[in-house]
């Protein structure tokens, strides 16, 4: 097969990858980043993620599958959420024009069209895209990533942990939150390559903590037991905003707090990963949070 990624060469997209390539498949990435350092050696022919229906249809002709990972996390510049709901609206027209047959598209756990939260409601609209296209699809809707030194919200609280004294928790922690581990994700994505049927799954894997657990969890492994004080939500985002600047980062955005104090990074369904959070963390421990990952480094650099 001829299979497109959508950033390739990122996160997520580098390990679906990675696995389509063991398989033998012909894999071309589209991506907004070409300089982005190629982890396959030039196995993977770098077409522009431009958002110009011509010339995205162009770059896909002869495609079997578009696995496509786009998003935008917050909104910077003309990078916005609403602006990525109309670009990806326009690759999943010219994926359609370009006689793609199936699309494997990376969502989010419980979007809706109804959700004040320009992340939930966008993710929604994209699914609606995906599911009117007539392409066959299965539909991927991860909590939060973890695994690979390149995910952002744990990460990056083992890294705070590490550095710093005391750590803050929006309100009193007790919100939910259920890790997915990203070669999970991969596997699941790939699955939905090969398969035929329509379909809209979570990915997400079997430990659920309160959030505050999943800080002390952290800390003690990684050796960093700290202070844990409850900020109300919006003292809590002053204090990331001020931690940013050590990092020049965005460590947490107001709708990251709001979806998860609402428990949006829970699923309402059974686990559908086999990665435990807490043994991978086990063996991770010496690794986890030791550089952090920075999204703007990473997105806008």
């Amino acid at each position: 097969m001829k299979i497109a990624v959508t950033g390739a060469f990122s996160y997520s997209g580098k390990y679906i990858t990675k696995r389509l390539l063991e398989r033998g498949e012909e894999v071309i990435t589209l991506t907004g980043h070409p300089n982005r350092p190629d982890p396959f050696n030039g196995k993977v022919k770098v077409y522009p993620l431009d958002f110009d229906e011509a010339s995205m249809i162009k770059s896909l002709q002869g495609v079997d599958a578009l696995v496509n990972t786009y998003w935008v996390r917050f909104d910077k510049g003309a990078n916005t959420q609403s602006r990525a709901v109309e670009n990806t609206r326009k690759l999943v027209n010219a994926a359609r024009a370009a006689g793609v047959k199936r699309i494997v598209h990376i969502s989010i756990a419980n979007p809706s069209p109804d959700s004040h939260l320009p992340y939930y409601w966008g993710k929604a609209a994209n699914e609606k895209a995906v599911i009117e296209s007539g392409m066959s699809y299965a539909i991927l809707r991860p909590t939060v990533l973890v695994g690979g030194g390149e995910d952002i919200l744990i990460n990056n609280i083992a890294y705070l942990m590490r550095h710093f004294p005391i750590f803050f928790i929006p309100g009193d922690g007790s919100y939910g939150i259920q890790p997915v581990h990203v070669e999970d994700l991969a596997d699941l994505a790939v699955k939905g390559i090969y398969s035929q049927e329509n379909y809209v799954i979570d990915a997400v894997g079997p430990d659920i903590f309160t959030f505050k657990e999943m800080v002390q969890l952290i800390g003690e492994k990684v050796g960093a037991r700290r202070l844990l004080i409850p900020l109300p939500p919006r003292v809590a985002l002053l204090a990331a905003q001020f931690l940013g600047l050590f990092v020049n980062d965005v460590i947490l955005t107001p709708e990251e707090v709001a979806g998860l104090m609402a428990g949006l990074l829970v699923s309402k369904g059974p686990p559908s990963c086999k990665t435990s959070f807490r043994d991978w963390l086990k063996k991770n421990q010496n690794k986890v949070g030791t550089l952090y990952a920075s999204e703007l480094a990473r997105h806008f650099q």
